[in-house]
C-alpha cells in the first residue's frame, strides 16, 4: 500500500467517524441532559437525577397521548401489512403496463417532505368530509407506514420462488390459504423487519399528526411539542430518551430475530 493510499485510507476513516460523532452527539447530549438535577438545559449537570423522568410521567395528558401513539402504530402497522402483502404482490406476479410506477407511487411518501403531505392529507380528507380526527390520523400513518412494508416486501418476493404458491394450490390449498401457510412464514424476516420500521415510522411521526390532531386525539410528539410550548424543561429531554430507548430496544429485537444485516439489505 502506498502513501496515498494509506492517506485516503485514514482520510475516509477520519471522515466516517466525524459523521458518526455528529449524528451521534445530540442523541447523547438530550440523554445526559435528562439525568440532570438542574430545572434547566446544563452540560455537564450539576448533580444527576432521576427527578425529570418522574416529573415526565406525572404530566397531565402525556399516558393518554402515549396510548394514542401505541394504538395508532399497532393498527397502521397491522393494515399497512396486509396492504403492503397485497401491493407488493400484485407488483411481484403481475404483468401489467404501469408496474414499475405503481411501485414507485407507494413508496412516494417517503420521497416527499412530510409538512407537503401532511397539507395535502388535510386538505383531501376535508373535501371527503372527512372529520373524525383518529380516522384521519389513522388513514394517515397508514399512508407513511405502508412505504416502509412495501418496499421490504417487494424485495423480499423478487427473490421469492411463487411456485411454490403454485404447488400448494395443487394440493387443494385456495390462493388466500397459500399465501397465509406458505409466502408469509418464508417471508417472516421480510414481514418483521417492515412492521418494525413501520412501527418506529408511526410513533415518531410529527409532520404529518401535527394537521390531523385535535384537542382530544393528540399523539405524544404533538403533546411533547405542546410541553416545549408551555414549559420547556428537561422533563422533554427524559420523554426523547424513553423514545430512544423504545428505538434501541425495537431494533436490537429485529437484529436479534432477523440478524442487522437482512434487516439492513430490507
Amino acid at each position: 500500500m502506498t502513501r496515498a493510499d494509506r492517506f485516503a485510507l485514514g482520510f475516509s476513516w477520519i471522515m466516517g467517524l466525524a459523521c458518526m460523532v455528529f449524528l451521534m452527539l445530540p442523541i447523547v447530549i438530550t440523554v445526559v441532559v435528562s439525568f440532570t438535577d438542574s430545572p434547566v438545559y446544563t452540560l455537564p449537570p450539576p448533580a444527576w437525577s432521576f427527578r425529570w423522568y418522574a416529573e415526565a410521567a406525572t404530566r397531565q395528558g402525556l399516558w393518554d397521548a402515549v396510548l394514542m401513539s401505541l394504538n395508532l402504530a399497532t393498527v397502521s402497522t397491522a393494515v399497512s401489512l396486509v396492504l403492503g402483502t397485497l401491493a407488493a404482490i400484485a407488483v411481484a406476479r403481475g404483468n401489467f403496463p404501469g408496474r414499475e410506477a405503481i411501485a414507485t407511487f407507494a413508496v412516494s411518501p417517503l420521497m416527499m417532505p412530510g409538512l407537503v403531505v401532511g397539507v395535502a392529507l388535510l386538505q383531501f380528507f376535508r373535501e371527503m368530509g372527512l372529520r373524525d380526527a383518529y380516522a384521519s390520523l389513522l388513514l394517515g400513518h397508514v399512508v407513511i407506514t405502508l412505504p416502509f412494508v412495501m418496499r421490504t416486501l417487494l424485495a423480499a418476493m423478487n427473490a421469492f420462488d411463487f411456485s411454490l404458491i403454485d404447488a400448494a394450490r395443487t394440493l387443494g390449498l385456495s390462493y388466500p390459504k397459500a399465501i397465509a401457510k406458505v409466502l408469509i412464514p418464508n417471508l417472516a424476516p421480510a414481514y418483521l423487519t417492515g412492521g418494525l420500521f413501520a412501527f418506529l415510522a408511526s410513533m415518531d411521526n410529527y409532520p404529518i399528526s401535527i394537521f390531523l390532531t385535535d384537542a382530544r386525539n393528540k399523539t405524544l410528539p404533538i403533546k411533547m411539542l405542546q410541553y416545549l410550548e408551555e414549559q420547556p424543561d428537561p422533563s422533554l429531554a427524559a420523554m426523547s430518551s424513553g423514545l430512544i430507548l423504545l428505538a434501541i430496544l425495537v431494533l436490537a429485537f429485529g437484529a436479534r430475530t432477523v440478524g442487522l444485516n437482512r434487516m439492513i439489505q430490507g
